[in-house]
């Protein structure tokens, strides 16, 4: 066991202005003045593609994100590199800061199309910096393109107390590659892209998306949408390709303001019973859902990312949490409602939130499959078969006395939707279903001060695609899901310092994305997989006087394995305490026949 060292330094924290009577009127998020230079990581497995030399590189954009609240995004011109040939794409994301700062919510947008959204880190003295690169190789249908906008949104606010300046440079790494041995997660088409030659390949299961189009803002804010209540309807009117044979929307989603930590909000009736000012209120369950008019189509439950300075920044330092530098998307298959969107109409794609607080960001791409060999007047045939009502079932309880009590939430959604699609692929049924699971359990004790949260998010999503005539299997692709979270947080007052009002802090949290992916073709053993999990388990505590705090320590420990098919896999084990890497062990067994062309 490895003894933990005493360090010192300030953060501030910010408190509302008022007795402290409930850890809910304390806040969660916290600004770090830490002293030593560091590199920030998030753990996650390399790309199978990373180890080789790209084909080209396309420096974008270097700019410095100083007083840019309330500002639009910054955007440059994109065009693909001329004379080079790639079939692979990644996005690098570099950024570095120094002074005190908050993080920051940043996305990249390409066309208004959302590639990257992320956090920043929280700087010290002598500086951070962290390197993000990214798979955008599902966009090449965007990436081929000339004389559009690549656009970056970074609000960041400098005076003399925050100092920090955010320093980002965007790059698109372009890679050749003998996709020989690469999993069929991460296959394109096998199609040489370059300025002008998209190509004519036609794979109705791998290829990449022939047409993207974002369901997304207009920019002047970024191209997100910003809801700031459930109330709020949020969408665009699209109308799609006569001859679109499949249809995928991209879903991101971050939470900020009083719901950055949604899963851990009390109803709104202990708040109003005691008094509390705090506006963390509506209870802990959210849910982004998606509408095609006035159809419900799919939902979100999103991954509770914890930003850097989030619970105890001394957990970030210098592991950031699970998706903080590359927060996840979320896709929802529309196929089976091709029968409504090929109707020559447009047709409102929308998002609310149900139950949430300010404020959210929600935006979409539309992935839509083109059939090349219907032109002219050929349109794709499409119907629905089977939309019915979603079943939904949703329960609650709270018992509460004073400032302690418990409340629960579980939800159970249930959705099965299928269509055709007559193309020259021929006549295709597909059918999603999909089981999700929510359920958040909220405990307080000693007056308020000790607070207990445990949430547990489940999925399982089918998709199947059948020949409509003879009913033979075309694939079957299955999707689980799991998005265990707890934490667990006490103030109290020590007993030796009671006079100048130094309190201790103690915390702990665990947060895991667990997933297992299977995809097989037709009726023979041609079939894929992998599986998934990422957790995370943090200590911590912190003496605090007069909103500083004054000393403390923190670990972080990380588990990461991942399991794919060609023989890959590759795990970490890491553990970083007071700020410092004590143990990182990485097993990796690459792609034995990944090469360049």
């Amino acid at each position: 066991m490895v003894n933990l060292l005493f360090f010192f330094f300030i953060i501030i924290i910010s408190f509302v202005n008022v007795p402290l009577s409930s850890s809910l009127e304390q806040d969660s998020h916290f600004l770090k003045r830490g002293l030593v230079q560091q590199k920030y990581l998030e753990i996650t497995r390399p790309l199978p593609f990373s180890n080789l030399t790209p084909s080209c590189t396309l420096p974008i954009l270097t700019h410095d994100f100083e007083n840019t609240m309330g500002l639009p995004p910054v955007s440059v011109n994109y065009a693909p590199p001329v004379k080079c040939s790639w079939n692979h794409v990644a996005l690098q994301f570099n950024a570095s800061c120094k002074g005190v700062q908050y993080d920051r919510i940043a996305a990249v947008w390409l066309d208004g199309v959302d590639l990257f959204r992320t956090s920043t880190a929280e700087p010290t003295v002598d500086g951070v910096f962290w390197s993000v690169t990214k798979d955008v190789t599902r966009y090449s249908s965007l990436l081929v393109k000339e004389n559009i906008s690549l656009s970056v949104m970074l609000e960041n606010l400098v005076d003399d107390v925050y100092t920090g300046v955010y320093h980002v440079n965007v790059t698109f790494l372009y890679y050749d590659v003998d996709e020989m041995g690469v999993p069929l997660s991460s296959r394109t088409d096998h199609r040489k892209f370059g300025r002008g030659s998209l190509g004519l390949y036609d794979d109705h299961k791998q290829a990449a998306a022939d047409l993207i189009m974002p369901v997304s803002g207009y920019g002047s804010e970024g191209f997100w949408f910003k809801i700031q209540s459930d109330s709020e309807l949020h969408g665009k009117s699209v109308m799609i390709p006569k001859n679109t044979y499949k249809a995928v929307m991209e879903i991101y989603a971050s939470f900020h303001g009083d719901d950055e930590f949604w899963y851990s909000n009390p109803p709104h009736s202990y708040i109003t019973a005691n008094n509390l000012t705090s506006k963390r209120g509506h209870g802990a369950y959210r849910e982004v859902l998606l509408n095609v008019d006035e159809n419900m189509v799919g939902s979100v439950v999103p991954f509770p990312v914890i930003y850097p300075g989030g619970i105890n920044p001394l957990y970030w330092d210098p592991v950031v949490s699970i998706g903080a530098f590359d927060h996840p998307s979320y896709d929802v298959d529309l196929t089976p409602f091709l029968g409504v969107l090929l109707d020559g109409k447009s047709h409102f794609l929308w998002f609310k939130v149900v139950e949430c607080l300010p404020f959210w960001l929600v935006d979409a791409n539309l992935h839509l499959w083109i059939d090349k060999q219907c032109t002219g007047d050929c349109q794709v045939q499409a119907k629905i078969i089977d939309s019915g009502t979603p079943d939904f079932e949703m329960e609650r309880s709270s018992s509460f006395d004073g400032l302690d009590g418990s409340y629960e939430v579980e939800m159970k959604r249930k959705s099965e939707y299928r269509g055709w699609v007559k193309s020259s692929a021929g006549n295709l049924t597909t059918t999603v279903s999909r089981v999700l699971e929510f359920n958040n359990k909220i405990k307080f004790h000693d007056k308020g001060n000790e607070k207990n949260v445990k949430q547990k998010v489940k999925e399982e999503i089918e998709i199947s695609v059948v020949g409509s005539e003879r009913g033979i299997k075309i694939s079957h692709t299955s999707l689980k899901r799991k998005y265990p979270l707890t934490i667990t947080t006490k103030t109290t007052t020590k007993p030796s310092k009671a006079e100048n009002g130094t309190k201790l802090i103690l915390s702990e949290l665990e947060n895991e994305w667990s997933e297992k992916k299977k995809l097989s073709e037709g009726d023979s053993s041609d079939s894929s997989s992998s599986s998934l999990k990422n957790g995370q388990k943090c200590k911590g505590w912190m003496d605090v006087q007069d909103n500083v705090v004054v000393q403390g320590e923190a670990t972080t420990q990380q588990s990461y394995s991942y399991n794919g098919e060609a023989a890959a896999s590759y795990s970490r084990e890491i553990t970083a305490t007071n700020g410092r890497l004590i143990n990182d062990t990485t097993n990796y067994l690459h792609f034995a026949s990944l090469s360049t062309m």
